[in-house]
C-alpha cells in the first residue's frame, strides 16, 4: 500500500469520480489523513508502542468506520 492518493476514486458503480471540485476535496482529505496517520504512528512508536500493534490499531479504526448511508447491504 502507498501513502499516495489513488489514481482514480471509484464510485459504487465502478465509474471514476470526475468532478474537479470533488477530486480536489478527496486529494486534500487524503493528504491530511496521511499526515495525521503518519504523525500518530511515529508518536506511538517513539513512545514504545510496537510498530505492528500500532498498524493493527490503525487498521482496526478503518475497519470500524461507519458509512453515512447506513448499514451495508448483504
Amino acid at each position: 500500500m502507498s501513502m499516495q492518493p489513488p489514481a482514480t476514486w471509484p464510485q459504487p458503480d465502478g465509474a471514476p469520480v470526475s468532478c474537479r471540485e470533488k477530486l480536489k476535496t478527496l486529494a486534500e482529505n487524503h493528504a491530511e489523513l496521511a499526515q495525521v496517520m503518519q504523525d500518530a504512528f511515529e508518536d506511538a512508536v517513539l513512545m514504545g508502542v510496537d510498530e505492528q500493534a500500532m498498524r493493527d490499531i490503525l487498521a482496526g479504526m478503518v475497519a470500524a468506520l461507519r458509512s453515512p448511508h447506513g448499514a451495508p447491504k448483504a
